[in-house]
């Protein structure tokens, strides 16, 4: 079928929207007719090729539609699921075995392979093929191709324009605090990167009761933002040091801190604001080789832990859902973070996320 698309086609080069033919659903698969779909992070960098997914390619991996057509061998769907798409995994591997699929030993070729496992791709234009189930996805366009292990069915009533960005960066953060860092109520945080990932993880830290909440950042709009969502500190860097203001709040350092940002200094940084045993969680995306000192010698005596972390430690599955009630219930407010686009505005919603001027960007078809 005909399929209207966003395609990376340069680094740094804005995304073309095209008409490409998209092939029926494979075995295991269900084809989505999207509402929605997430602008994250990741996309800019693959499409500036940090990680060499090849182009041109379909990027999106945040997405949320309906189902139309199920592919053989697929049991659990049919046509008119609604339904919030994340991350792909093989299934078998020893990791996604024992319920850690965001580890699979194959997450790289089946989220930035460009093709399904079987080295086919499902979009074309013409005789050529254009990459396509990005994070088993490839979102940015009006219909996709969709291994079932990516898809978590949501109910009839969902919304599914709010609901798009459970699939990657708001699971990220949440995921980060609820699932790895597991703060103990009455705890301390500090969150370095007040974006969509870091508000997340803000909110998460509400749910989990947490007592000292700081929320690190050089936006003031981010920061005014993040004391309406539950912070109850603040810290501009570009005016402070980070770690020198976290020992002050805390009396000597956070017990828990989350890297959203990529920044070797900041990465840095957030090590040594912590207390004794106190535990760094990484989840911010830099370009393969970037290095970032540790003063071993300092942190070694003091027990801190640091622990990288892939899409929240989640199982989307069970995890999306538990985002979703918790939404409902209006516990969970990541709506305040997204601002809606026109598909045809995808590159101004890829701007507006670059500049900060939107922290979650959702494209709309």
């Amino acid at each position: 079928m005909k399929v209207t698309a966003a395609v990376a086609t340069a680094p740094k080069t804005p995304l073309t929207i095209t008409e490409l033919e998209l092939g029926e659903p494979g075995a295991g698969e269900v084809r989505v007719r999207m509402v929605a779909s997430g602008v994250c992070h990741t996309d800019a960098i693959v499409r500036d090729q940090w990680y060499p997914t090849p182009l041109p390619a379909v990027l999106g991996h945040e997405g949320a539609g309906v189902v139309d057509a199920v592919g053989p061998g697929v049991d659990g769907f049919e046509a008119g699921d609604k339904v919030v798409l994340s991350f792909n995994y093989c299934g078998h591997c020893a990791n996604c075995s024992t319920g850690t699929p965001q580890y699979c030993v194959d997450f790289y070729g089946r989220n930035f392979g460009g093709a399904r496992a079987d080295g086919s791709t499902s979009l074309s234009q013409g005789e050529s093929p254009v990459s396509s189930h990005f994070f088993g996805q490839s979102s940015f366009a009006d219909h996709a191709n969709v291994p079932v292990q990516c898809v978590v069915k949501v109910p009839d009533d969902a919304p599914l324009e709010i609901l798009a960005p459970l699939g990657c960066g708001i699971q990220t953060g949440a995921g980060a605090v609820l699932n790895s860092l597991n703060p103990p109520a009455g705890s301390s945080i500090a969150i370095f990167g007040a974006g969509a990932v870091g508000m997340s993880a803000l909110l998460a830290a509400v749910i989990a009761g947490c007592t000292t909440i700081i929320a690190i950042d050089r936006v003031p709009s981010r920061l005014e933002l993040a004391k309406e969502l539950g912070a109850t500190h603040v810290i501009d860097t570009s005016v402070e040091d980070a770690a020198v203001r976290i020992k002050e709040i805390t009396g000597g350092g956070a017990e828990y801190a989350l890297d959203t940002t990529g920044v070797p200094a900041v990465f840095t940084g957030a090590a040594s604001s912590l207390r004794v045993r106190g535990h760094l969680g990484v989840v911010g995306a830099a370009a393969l080789g970037t290095e970032a000192p540790l003063d071993i010698g300092s942190l070694l005596p003091i027990g801190v832990r640091v622990s990288f972390i892939v899409e929240g430690d989640s199982v989307p599955s069970s995890f999306v859902p538990r985002l979703v009630a918790l939404y409902e219930a209006g516990l969970f407010p990541f709506d305040k973070l997204v601002r809606s686009y026109p598909f045809a505005d995808i590159n101004q919603a890829f701007e507006d996320s670059a500049s900060g001027v939107t922290l979650k960007p959702v494209v709309v078809f």
